[in-house]
């Protein structure tokens, strides 16, 4: 049994209010995760408490960026969602966002769309697929105004797999431990090639734990050439 006592009282910590309703939705999401990752892996992390921690508090963790994010009809795509995160989360607390969830493993795919269905979410999809393919799809190029990945890559890879979705004067955010000084360094040169601009940081301490989290913003200030995103494996076998 989870208890969301931690989760509620993180969002009211964040100034922000969240239905009861809507709060038990995360209830039957950690139900309806821990039941598929019986039969396949999701996540590693299991006890209700780090799953409240580890997830959805981790995921929500995007307010700390976009401060308006309770009322704006942001436009997100969440590359390499895996079992729903961050986007799962933020549909959840923030019903007003638009989401696509995209993962290249059809399976939790099919697993996402049985929680959107479960839980009765408007205005979200879950979207089988490449990076590499839907980052060129005149549907998808440029489309959205954030895009988010907790997805494990290293920086130069993600930034080719995320910025040809988002609009000129977007963002990508990517969530990072707090070691993710070096690894900006190394991928300042993909960014800016990719049509990124400015960069931030924010290094925060992941509520009631020890744990340090960063949340790496970056600003698109241009088109991504055409090119980009090159064929898998490309982006992961040969980082920019």
């Amino acid at each position: 049994m989870i208890s969301l006592d931690l989760l509620n009282e993180y969002i009211i910590y964040q100034g922000l209010t969240v239905p009861p309703e809507r709060l038990e939705m995360f209830s039957r999401f950690y139900e309806l995760l821990m039941k598929k990752n019986s039969v396949m892996n999701l996540t590693s992390i299991t006890d209700p408490d780090e799953v409240v921690t580890k997830h959805f508090i981790d995921s929500l963790s995007l307010i700390s960026v976009v401060d308006d994010i309770s009322t704006a009809s942001y436009k997100i795509i969440d590359v390499g969602t895996g079992g729903g995160f961050p986007g799962i989360p933020l549909k959840i607390a923030f019903p007003n966002l638009d989401i696509t969830l995209f993962d290249s493993l059809n399976k939790r795919i099919v697993f996402l769309q049985e929680v959107i269905n479960e839980l009765g979410l408007g205005n979200i999809e879950a979207i089988h697929g490449r990076a590499e393919d839907y980052g060129k799809d005149p549907a998808f190029r440029e489309k959205y105004d954030i895009c988010v990945s907790r997805a494990v890559a290293n920086l130069s890879t993600l930034s080719e797999y995320c910025l040809p979705f988002i609009k000129v004067g977007g963002k990508f955010i990517s969530y990072k431990t707090d070691s993710v000084d070096e690894e900006l360094s190394d991928a300042t040169g993909a960014i800016e090639t990719l049509g990124g601009g400015k960069c931030m940081i924010e290094k925060y301490r992941l509520y009631s734990t020890d744990a340090m989290r960063s949340l790496l913003l970056v600003t698109k200030k241009k088109s991504t050439p055409n090119k980009y995103p090159r064929k898998a494996p490309l982006p992961r076998k040969s980082p920019l």
